[in-house]
């Protein structure tokens, strides 16, 4: 079996197992729906019935737009996680390690403070722009104080250690401000530092999912540069790369899709870590493959986490960004230990 034939064949399990885990996700919850009401709800919506029972309501206003949400987001993370780990050819790097989500936390968080003036300009817009703001700022001081240009396990450190530098100044100033606000923004900027996806929509649907298609695009045509990239910077270049170019076009898709996500569901962490690695362990690091699967991959697990935030306490709700950080930090640990990732 060819390698291309191959990967259709692993695309088609990774969509499969999403369909089934949507399927339970929209099925099981705070409140679980039966398969007949499911289908009432679906096709009273398809029908313009007016008279839809609270349940139904319940289903198809709330439990759906969640469901959805939840598979943009994992996209989006996933993505995002893949292409910091190509850019910079080290699987141990994803955008919450370099400071995308805690600065876009940071700036969906001035606007829940101060926002109000922005929000009549720019309608449901606002919220995604402020974290994108927010996203770019730090991410791009973060690649600035790093000095990145050297190859080699130092450079690979010293990213870290000033993203983690980065991190704590914007979640210090996440906190100054959840202490300053008042309610509901003091309770909105809380849950974010936990992440939550409860705050689901069509409106944060269709917003998430029109920078979802916008950065999953442009990222799949950079695949083959990005494993040109794989064999040095240098090399890059004698095959026709503009890598100067290419790292700015990859870093700005991954400050579009995690901020816009991040500034609907909080910061969600390690998923951009654990999706790629997952599938490298299966397919290898063909990004051509590496993108769109982690796009599908990054869906399930995190409908796979919501579920299980979900029905763990029920009635109550387990924020999602703890369920995310207990499978993440053991896979992130693992990773850091083994030498051959920091060379």
């Amino acid at each position: 079996m060819n390698t291309r034939r191959t990967d259709v064949w692993w695309l088609a399990v990774l969509v499969l197992l999403m369909v089934v885990s949507t399927v339970v996700s929209i099925r099981f919850g705070a409140m679980d729906f039966s398969g007949h009401e499911i289908a009432s709800a679906v096709w009273g919506k398809l029908t313009g019935r007016t008279d839809l029972s609270l349940n139904e309501r319940i289903f198809i206003e709330l439990r759906v737009p969640r469901a959805i949400l939840c598979l943009l987001v994992g996209a989006c993370l996933g993505v995002g996680g893949t292409l910091m780990q190509a850019l910079f050819r080290n699987p141990i790097v994803e955008p919450g390690l370099v400071g995308t989500s805690s600065g876009a936390a940071f700036g969906a968080a001035l606007f829940y403070v101060f926002g109000a003036l922005l929000k009549v300009s720019l309608g449901g817009w606002s919220l995604p722009l402020a974290a994108c703001a927010g996203g770019v700022l730090s991410t791009y001081l973060v690649f600035a104080l790093a000095n990145t240009k050297q190859e080699g396990r130092s450079s690979i450190l010293r990213l870290l250690l000033t993203g983690l530098a980065i991190n704590a100044l914007f979640m210090s100033g996440i906190g100054f401000l959840s202490y300053v606000a008042r309610d509901p923004a003091a309770r909105s900027i809380i849950y974010w530092n936990l992440g939550t996806l409860s705050g689901a929509d069509w409106n944060s649907v269709m917003v998430v999912g029109v920078a979802t298609i916008g950065g999953l695009v442009p990222a799949i045509a950079f695949a083959k540069p990005l494993n040109a990239l794989m064999i040095g910077e240098q090399e890059a270049e004698a095959l026709g790369v503009n890598v100067g170019r290419l790292k700015w076009m990859v870093l700005t898709i991954n400050v579009l899709m995690v901020a816009v996500a991040t500034a609907f569901t909080g910061v969600i962490s390690f998923v951009g870590l654990v999706v790629p690695h997952i599938l490298r362990m299966l397919r290898g690091p063909d990004n051509r493959f590496l993108i769109l699967g982690s796009a599908l991959l990054g869906g399930t697990l995190l409908s796979l986490a919501d579920l299980v935030a979900r029905v763990s306490l029920r009635p109550a709700e387990l924020p999602i960004g703890i369920v995310t950080a207990v499978v993440g930090v053991p896979v992130f640990l693992s990773l850091l230990r083994s030498r051959e990732y920091l060379s």
